[in-house]
């Protein structure tokens, strides 16, 4: 099947041939039909498989057959997106492939000024793609209205919800009409998402191309047994000797990711952080970088990475593995994008075996492993307790919260546009108590990773925070 026999007007046919593509991808085969003739849409996509140009081809013609008038323009089609880099790219996407129809869009975040996006709204927009926080923020200064939307897009909705952005989900939707085309695409399925397609979608057309939970079949999957405190020496070891010149490192916390490329830069690698507590520009600037080749590693936290668009990445490493397994495949989704290959390095200490194990089990097969000549680990080195903090955000996220006020605390909170809405603690604070096993830990005995055993009690007695975590509230009153 090619472009030219997929049901897109000739604007859009000269549009995609700019861009060197002849030929969809199998999201793109089977959501692109489906959108043209005004079905909802629920789709399981993994990154990299061309899902935004799948629904921002047939968005565009469908607002383009029911072109307005002249006069003002309202926002016709609304897609929204967990983080500022992905709406950013999106509404690119959206600019790129509608170049030859006259139609306007712009895309709406925080973490920078809003007069420029309030004098963009003024000037009418025809598709609005943003965040959840920062769309608020404008309906909340009524710069912006949303009462002709024809088309919602839900873009990386599990990502989302996993954010905290539930709450904000349900309030937009009610500033939607009733009777809209709704497409929500997910890399990952669970029962919130299942709960927010009933809920959302009409008899949607169901859309599947990839297993679930699985990474990239064309991503080459290795881990490296090593010893924590040697971790950063085999990374640079590994970049220097495979002269690599293109790698994105994923740590847990914003902390760590400042500390790595900072390190990185110490032993002669070009390196730059990436994550929520960074400016948008310094953002932008280090993605700049990273895509120019000005650096040659970029340290990336899960959300400041959520929906990079990188060209052609090949190498993608772990340097801690996430607390959550199936971020795991969002993050070596970064690599073996459309066709290519790509390689994904974990690199593993003791304490992370469990989380290890946690990923095999969702990705249903075992990933090989091995060590690096010279940084075998030590076997008299004992495990440190990540496990139990680990446990205790899985006990949160178990417990039905909105996807875990904890997780906030131990990676980082939702960036600007929606931090101010998460659902949970604040970040930073540690819970009240932790489950381990059937008992709790009272707050005085938390462990504390990186110290001995004897040292884990803390020395002055803290009272427990009240937790900040409200009930989930009900997704949807109506569809509405």
């Amino acid at each position: 099947m090619s472009f030219a026999n997929i049901g897109l007007s000739a604007e859009l046919l000269r549009a995609v041939a700019d861009q060197g593509y002849t030929t969809p991808t199998p999201v793109q085969q089977k959501a692109i039909p489906a959108i043209l003739q005004g079905r909802d849409i629920l789709a399981g996509a993994q990154t990299g498989t061309g899902k935004t140009a799948g629904f921002t081809l047939p968005l565009l013609q469908r607002l383009n057959e029911r072109a307005q008038g002249k006069g003002h323009r309202p926002v016709r089609a609304l897609v929204l997106t967990p983080t500022r880099e992905l709406a950013a790219q999106v509404e690119e996407s959206v600019r790129v492939y509608g170049k030859h129809l006259p139609l306007r869009s712009a895309a709406i975040f925080g973490g920078v000024k809003i007069n420029p996006q309030i004098e963009r709204l003024r000037q009418g927009v025809d598709i609005l793609v943003a965040t959840p926080g920062r769309l608020l923020d404008h309906v909340g200064q009524a710069t912006l209205e949303l009462l002709k939307v024809e088309i919602l897009v839900l873009d990386e909705a599990d990502r989302m919800l996993d954010m905290g952005f539930i709450h904000d989900i349900r309030r937009i939707l009610a500033l939607l009409p009733a009777g809209r085309q709704n497409l929500l695409f997910s890399a990952t399925y669970n029962s919130e998402i299942r709960l927010l397609a009933a809920k959302l979608l009409n008899n949607p057309e169901q859309i599947e191309v990839a297993a679930r939970n699985t990474a990239a079949e064309r991503v080459a999957q290795q881990v490296y047994l090593v010893d924590r405190e040697r971790k950063r020496e085999l990374l640079s070891h590994l970049v220097i000797s495979g002269s690599w010149q293109q790698v994105l490192v994923f740590t847990r916390t914003k902390h760590g990711a400042n500390r790595l490329a900072q390190q990185l830069e110490r032993d002669g690698i070009g390196a730059a952080a990436i994550h929520g507590n960074k400016s948008q520009a310094a953002r932008t600037r280090a993605l700049a970088d990273f895509k120019q080749g000005a650096v040659r590693v970029l340290v990336a936290t899960d959300i400041a990475a959520r929906g990079l668009d990188i060209d052609q990445l090949p190498h993608v490493v772990n340097f801690e593995l996430p607390n959550v397994p199936e971020d795991y495949v969002h993050r070596i989704g970064r690599t073996g994008r459309a066709g290519r290959e790509g390689e994904a390095v974990s690199l593993v200490c003791i304490d992370e075996h469990a989380l290890l194990r946690d990923i095999e089990r969702v990705l249903q097969r075992e990933i090989a492993k091995g060590s690096v000549a010279g940084f075998e680990p030590d076997p008299a080195i004992a495990a440190e307790p990540i496990q139990h903090r680990r446990n205790a955000m899985g006990g949160a996220r178990r417990a039905g919260s909105g996807r875990l006020g904890a997780r906030g605390s131990m990676t980082e909170s939702a960036p600007a546009g929606g931090s101010g809405r998460r659902i949970g603690a604040a970040p930073g604070r540690r819970p009240a108590a932790v489950q381990n096993g059937n008992q709790k830990a009272p707050p005085e005995t938390i462990p504390v990773h990186g110290r001995p055993a004897q040292q884990q009690r803390v020395a002055t007695q803290r009272k427990a925070t009240p937790s900040r975590r409200r009930e989930r509230p009900s997704l949807f009153g109506n569809r509405g």
